[in-house]
């Protein structure tokens, strides 16, 4: 008997009355992956005029219904315990996220144009010919928010938290299990990117940090109004208004079309200013500007109260 409740206790905590991290992240990620071909594969059937931004909204979609599922009978939390709380507060970090990684962008595209790193060769760049700019512009940005919010529901809102929670052994401490949570997260968030175009173990590191810094908005604040907002506008602002390599992608519409002229350690090269020592000092000037955002409002704090689960609200 004790052997069964031993063997038992591997896949189920009796403490939680759930799934051990483990296997929530292991069915979670099955389930997000089943969804995600099935929601691709029915928006196939139709003749969509742009299949990126569709298959971007899709995705979003998948995403949004795993963990609504997950909530219910996986993780057994609400949906404002993956970060989602849409609170005052959350829409005013959400738009600090925003106006941030715009600005971070147009630091970068300064810096590069100041040290004559890039070369600018026209405006108003279209994809299609047919197609008015500001329609393929307005398609990039919805691109964007949708996977701004999808990654960021993954690997922060989903992934982080559960191992924050899975990682708080007594010996760990609450503190450690966090930001463990956040290096884990963040290492897998750069590995996932290394099958991009032009994908180095350089750029696989300088995404790693870059998820880093993705997710110090979470940790500091419980929410991923921050992250969300910012992710979406770095990527955006970065390909679509300054013309720059999106991960290794150009996604052929943009506002200023330019060229990276300076050397790969300073501007990136073919994968973009992410992994170039600009991207990298953007990054560390958007770490302080967040330390500053969230320290307005009191204590500056890593929020260790996203180790320790908070069960589903039962009503009735």
């Amino acid at each position: 008997m004790n052997f069964i409740k031993s063997m038992g206790g591997i896949f189920w905590s009796q403490n939680e009355k759930r799934l051990r991290m483990f296997w929530r992240l292991l069915i979670f990620s099955l389930l997000l992956f089943g969804l995600m071909m099935l929601f691709s594969t029915l928006a196939g059937i139709i003749n969509f005029t742009n299949a990126s931004s569709m298959l971007a909204f899709v995705i979003l979609l998948a995403v949004l219904l795993a963990l609504l599922i997950a909530g219910k009978w996986i993780d057994r939390r609400e949906i404002t315990g993956f970060g989602l709380q849409l609170s005052k507060a959350w829409w005013q970090d959400f738009g600090f996220g925003l106006f941030l990684g715009a600005l971070l962008m147009a630091l970068i595209f300064l810096a590069a144009w100041l040290t004559g790193s890039l070369k600018i060769s026209g405006y108003f760049q279209k994809w299609i010919s047919n197609t008015p700019f500001i329609w393929q512009f307005l398609d990039a940005l919805f691109f964007f928010i949708c996977v701004g919010i999808y990654e960021e529901l993954i690997l922060r809102g989903y992934l982080l938290i559960n191992l924050a929670e899975g990682l708080k052994f007594n010996w760990f401490g609450k503190k450690g299990a966090l930001i463990t949570a956040l290096v884990i997260s963040s290492l897998i968030f750069g590995v996932l990117h290394i099958v991009n175009p032009n994908a180095s173990w350089i750029s696989t590191i300088t995404i790693s940090l870059a998820g880093v810094f993705l997710g110090l908005g979470l940790v500091l604040t419980g929410r991923l109004g921050l992250s969300i907002g910012l992710h979406i506008t770095w990527n955006f602002f970065q390909g679509n208004v300054f013309g720059f390599p999106v991960s290794g992608s150009r996604f052929g519409v943009s506002l200023i079309t330019t060229e990276l002229t300076g050397p790969v350690w300073l501007t990136g090269g073919a994968f973009g200013p992410e992994a170039g020592a600009l991207g990298l000092m953007a990054m560390l000037i958007g770490c302080l500007l967040i330390l500053l955002w969230v320290q307005r409002n009191g204590k500056l704090a890593l929020r260790k109260e996203l180790t320790g689960y908070q069960p589903k609200t039962r009503h009735g």
